[in-house]
């Protein structure tokens, strides 16, 4: 990620309010953006896209597939309840509308030298906790060394470049950096939840929580019965309601999270007008499942709003510290033998487009072969790495739908070939005999019908894989253990990406528990190339280093790519209104708010009522 443009001279920060005539003393902002200048000015009232006179009022019920027994999401043990970032402020609140721009929320101003080495923090004095108490300088400080001592691995790895944190002043919160090169920092850190050193004092912040924490947030915790339900009721006197960064926004009174073992199970509650609003991410339910009366009758809406942001990958991921994945022909293989136009035709209605980079849908991703400064940057490590790298355009296969795919399959089967693997008695076996065998993990009955006919084509090679679905908690640990074969892995992007990227690749992370490199990815090239993107000096040296990165990564086969959609789908019960202006980001639902008129005419049509 990258710290926005000064000058067009000194890449560090805006200066709106005052511009010292010394290039080397620190400048102040009061907003951060990675790919240039933010776009409100200082004086921005609140956000364009929010109603700054929505109306207050009302509740709205969601839906979880799950479960729960902790109010601590910051750890490894225990598992935490959904949405809880409504409890916590933080020092700087995302743009929906802008790519990788944030505006001061709890701190008032940002300063970074012009070196980069620091970045400090002063707080509002109006910003306090929900029980009264002033939001400190100290708070700060505590909760950042917390997160990194007893917090998920991902933050030790996140906020790895952060030297230390010193308190210099109430309000004054300054963090030093091990390096000057790691141009997202500042803004990595004002994405940071502020917790209250206070409240927290005598509690184990390293085991789950059972009792509702403190925050400074919109919403605290109201009714809760762990592993069934959990309310967000609107804090009346929240301290940021006339901010900019707080007008038109969490405008419902009570937000109440139900939850549900099963998908299917969510869906039809949702019919029943138990749940207000949910977002679909199935093909087939999308298609089939909204034909009931209240849509009909235009009780409830069906909408797809269109969106503009990178998709990512998502797709089968191979646990690489399987003895079974470790050859990257065999990863190739099992890619070959994944059949997407059968699958997008039959299962998802043909809605999808095959995703074919970790960066898709966005000016990061790879394609064709490297050229210019990538290749430059890839020759370095030429030795290291596949030779079709470097002469052929990465491809998957492309099926004519039949589900047909005697030519994909031939290939795979060679390549498993190459790889010391045969067919004996119709079971591909290793040279000692045995049959290749792998387990698919999965935490929703719903994506068996993806998985199941995947097994059944790796069954055509000679290959013994099955499904097992568990539960959302059986799953979690798994997970955090990394005691799985194959699952499906979702790696999210965005325009500018950096830190996070250590958590997801690197050879650091591979054997953290907790962790997010879900495929045990462990190699030098791309652990060089990850501190590249991290360091890279301008918004044209990102983009040639992640197309490297990703182009890395696809030919390491670590997934089967699955598929992306440019659109977020929703569907809601006719109680709402919201903005009319179309964000970049397609949906926020936190702008929204509940329409008395709307509800009067809806709500009496609903089985089971709001």
């Amino acid at each position: 990620m990258r710290i926005l443009i000064v000058c067009l001279l000194v890449l560090g920060l805006v200066a709106p309010a005052t511009v010292r005539a010394d290039d080397a003393a620190p400048r102040r902002t009061y907003g951060l953006s990675l790919l240039g200048k933010p776009k409100l000015p200082p004086d921005f009232p609140y956000f364009p896209y929010v109603n700054p006179d929505a109306p207050k009022g009302g509740e709205v019920a969601l839906s979880v597939v799950g479960t729960f027994d902790s109010f601590n999401q910051f750890i490894v043990p225990g598992t935490a309840a959904a949405d809880l970032g409504r409890l916590y402020d933080t020092l700087m609140i995302s743009s929906a509308d802008e790519a990788s721009t944030s505006y001061g929320h709890l701190a008032k101003t940002i300063e970074i030298p012009a070196d980069k080495s620091w970045v400090a923090f002063e707080l509002r004095p109006e910003a306090h906790f929900n029980d009264g108490t002033p939001v400190t300088a100290e708070d700060v400080a505590w909760t950042f060394n917390t997160l990194r001592e007893k917090g998920r691995p991902f933050y030790k790895q996140y906020y790895a470049d952060v030297k230390d944190v010193t308190v210099e002043g109430p309000r004054r919160v300054v963090f030093h950096f091990s390096t000057n090169t790691n141009r997202e920092l500042p803004m990595i850190l004002g994405e940071m939840p502020v917790l209250p050193k206070h409240w927290w004092q005598g509690r184990d912040f390293s085991k789950p929580l059972t009792e509702p924490p403190l925050g400074s947030g919109p919403y605290r915790i109201g009714k809760f019965e762990f592993g069934r339900t959990v309310s967000y009721q609107r804090v009346p006197d929240w301290w940021a309601a006339k901010m900019p960064t707080g007008i038109g926004r969490f405008n419902f009174d009570v937000i109440r999270n139900e939850y549900f073992r099963d998908a299917t199970v969510a869906l039809e509650a949702f019919k029943a007008g138990s749940i207000d609003f949910r977002q679909e991410n199935v093909a087939k339910q999308w298609a089939t499942a909204y034909d009931f009366p209240a849509v009909q009758q235009g009780f409830v809406k069906k909408e797809e709003i269109k969106h503009h942001l990178p998709t990512g990958m998502q797709g089968f991921a191979m646990n690489t510290r399987r003895a079974i994945f470790k050859d990257p022909r065999v990863r190739q293989a099992l890619t070959w033998a994944y059949d997407f136009e059968w699958a997008n035709k039959n299962l998802f209605y043909s809605a999808y487009t095959r995703t074919k980079s970790y960066f898709s849908n966005s000016d990061l991703a790879s394609s064709g072969i490297p050229e210019g400064d990538e290749l430059t940057l890839l020759n370095k490590y030429r030795d290291k790495l596949p030779p079709e790298l470097f002469t052929k355009p990465f491809e998957l296969p492309v099926t004519d739908g039949s589900g047909n795919d005697r030519k994909e399959l031939k290939v795979a089967l060679g390549l498993l070939e190459q790889a010391g693997w045969k067919v004996k008695d119709l079971k591909l076996v290793d040279p000692q005999g045995n049959q290749m065998s792998f387990e698919i993990v999965l935490d929703e009955p719903a994506f068996e019908r993806v998985a199941l006919p995947y097994v059944q084509n790796l069954a055509r090679l000679g290959i013994d894989a099955h499904v097992r679905t568990v539960d959302p908690a059986q799953y979690q640990r798994l997970m955090d253990n990394y005691d799985y074969d194959m699952t499906v892995a979702v790696f999210g992007e965005s325009d500018s990406p950096g830190n996070e990227q250590v958590g997801y690749w690197t050879c650091g992370s591979a054997k953290q528990i907790g962790g997010d490199n879900t495929m045990g990815v462990c190699d030098p090239v791309v652990d060089a190339l990850v501190n590249d993107l991290i360091t890279a000096p301008s918004r044209e040296r990102l983009i040639t280093v992640a197309h490297a990165l990703d182009r890395t990564l696809l030919w390491g086969w670590y997934m089967v790519p699955h598929w992306h959609l440019g659109a977020v789908r929703v569907a809601y019960w006719d109680r709402f209104a919201r903005p009319s202006v179309p964000i970049r980001a397609g949906l926020d639902f936190n702008t929204w708010w509940l329409d008395a008129k709307k509800a009067a005419v809806t709500d009496p049509q609903r089985s089971h009522g709001p």
